[in-house]
């Protein structure tokens, strides 16, 4: 999948330099202008806009990543599914519910990969 300057939204992000919230968003930044980071308690993300819920981003992204608990991202997901065509769950972020989810409800998804490694390539 070439992730060129596709738009992200990344549920989970962080300014914590030591979480892979933070080190997805870095990383992404290199090969896209357009990366929207997702987290209540943050406004501001290396030099990006936060936003606080997935909702207030008033454009269909491409891909949303999520780098959230499974229970989190479960909940997320089922309210905003029809926000993007493609979801990218990093390891540690789904479960079965999860899968089974996007598999009901024919939604195109990522699991076994890592979006920071696919990004350098």
């Amino acid at each position: 999948m070439d992730l060129n300057n596709k738009s992200f939204g990344i549920i989970g992000a962080s300014n914590n330099p030591n979480k892979y919230g933070y080190k997805i968003v870095k990383a992404l930044l290199k090969i896209s202008p357009n990366i929207y980071p997702i987290n209540p308690k943050e406004s501001l993300i290396l030099g990006q806009e936060c936003f606080s819920d997935l909702k207030k981003i008033s454009k269909k992204l491409d891909i949303i990543i999520f780098v959230t608990p499974p229970k989190i991202t479960f909940e997320v997901l089922k309210k905003n599914f029809l926000r993007s065509n493609f979801f990218w769950f990093q390891p540690g972020s789904f479960d079965e519910e999860v899968i089974n989810f996007c598999e009901q409800n024919g939604i195109s998804y990522e699991e076994k990969k890592c979006i920071i490694l696919e990004s350098e390539r």
